[in-house]
């Protein structure tokens, strides 16, 4: 874990997705197959030492992103590029170092530790893979991470089962960031935890990226934790980006709909923070069946017939991209 010097930093895009898709074949019934577009032509651009916020509800497609950009699957269609390098042309053959610049860092920090191994062991092991360090090089990177995010010297004899969940969420942090990676991919890091601990968790996020100018992927539901640690914002449904642009921007004039009914249904303690409701009805279309033109046309208050027959391009509006027919009417 090396700091970046400022003059190093790079204002080209670490990482770069060009209409990103993925689409998976089920079975329907016993001979008849269909075909599921999980991600459809999702494209963006992300910064050295930046955050996107990827927000949905659940089935909007967050998690497949996140495992096109960690190249745990291959999209069906579209361009991956990392540090200027295609991923595409490598196939299923993506070379260990291009691998280990995007790491992960998961929703439940238990589940993604071997209850088997130490922490010693466990930030052990991805040098161990990854780098040509001997044995007394590696203890000094692993004492180092732990130092960093916040764990003591004796934490690195015990086992996963024996820290809280800030902890070992900390310690997820650690073994993710162990290997210097260009880009994070956290996918809801925080929303099993505490909201104490939330907070803490989320300052770490970000002394991190201060110091290293790692670049990250924040997935999220919550447009409260969006607010404090992203960049830029990219509201997905159904697969699709709904809005793309700025934070202040999107969450503070959102032209979505959608957005904006995302943006009503967080909670706010001031009165001044909370906004217009704008109520849903229904839920996410089935994927084996999705709707004719706009895909949230039948749960959107602005509908009107041309959202039923014709899809809506993603194109510029007020300093932001928006697929909305009706983006120019929404400003609120």
């Amino acid at each position: 874990m090396s700091a970046v010097p400022e003059e190093k930093i790079n204002s080209q895009p670490v990482l770069v997705a060009d209409q990103l898709s993925k689409h998976y074949t089920v079975r329907r019934g016993l001979f008849g197959h269909a075909q599921v577009n999980a991600l459809n032509g999702v494209s963006f651009a992300l910064g050295q030492g930046k955050t996107l916020a990827v927000v949905g509800e659940s089935g909007s497609g967050k998690s497949t992103l996140a495992r096109q950009l960690t190249m745990i699957e291959t999209p069906s269609v579209g361009v991956l590029t990392i540090d200027g390098e295609r991923v595409e042309r490598f196939g299923s053959q993506v070379p260990p170092e291009l691998r280990r610049r995007v790491q992960m860092v998961f929703q439940n920090p238990f589940a993604s530790l071997n209850p088997r191994k130490t922490i010693a062991q466990t930030l052990d092991e991805p040098l161990a893979i990854n780098t040509g360090l001997g044995r007394d090089e590696r203890a000094v990177k692993v004492a180092e991470a732990m130092r960093v995010v916040g764990l003591r010297p004796e934490h690195a004899r015990r086992y996963p089962h024996m820290f809280s969940g800030g902890q070992r969420q900390r310690i997820a942090i650690a073994r993710a960031m162990i290997v210097d990676p260009r880009i994070v991919v956290a996918d809801e890091p925080v929303s099993a935890l505490d909201v104490s601990i939330q907070a803490q968790i989320l300052n770490l996020f970000m002394d991190l990226q201060q110091r290293y100018q790692v670049s990250f992927v924040f997935i999220s539901h919550n447009l409260s934790v969006v607010e404090h640690v992203a960049d830029e914002v990219l509201v997905m449904y159904f697969g699709r980006v709904a809005e793309l642009g700025d934070k202040r921007l999107v969450l503070s004039r959102p032209r979505h709909p959608y957005t904006r009914s995302l943006l009503s249904a967080t909670p706010a303690l001031r009165a001044s923070d909370r906004r217009l409701q704008v109520r849903l009805s229904g839920e996410l279309p089935s994927p084996l069946n999705p709707p004719s033109g706009c895909s949230f046309h039948p749960r959107c208050p602005m509908a009107i017939e041309r959202c039923r027959r014709e899809e809506p391009e993603l194109r510029e509006v007020d300093g932001r991209k928006v697929a909305c027919h009706r983006a120019e009417e929404t400003e609120g």
